[in-house]
């Protein structure tokens, strides 16, 4: 449904301004190419906190300690 939505804003975009619906066309792969190393470092580091909470929780989980089932908003 997000590309359909995509496509759509920029074939309205180039039926309204076409050179700017072409540079765009052009440079998103540039700009995904630039964020990717930012991406891969977000990953890391989710990665990296989800590797300490299980080694901090790790007394607490041989113990016997289960995580509560998560509360919906809706239900409380």
């Amino acid at each position: 449904m997000k590309t359909l939505i995509v496509v759509v804003a920029w074939c309205i975009l180039f039926v309204l301004c076409w050179p700017l619906a072409l540079l765009a066309l052009v440079l998103w792969p540039i700009a995904w190419l630039l964020a990717l190393p930012f991406r891969l470092i977000g990953i890391t580091f989710s990665a990296l906190f989800a590797f300490l909470q299980a080694v901090l929780f790790l007394p607490a989980r041989v113990l016997g300690w289960r995580p509560a089932p998560a509360r919906h908003a809706a239900t409380a």
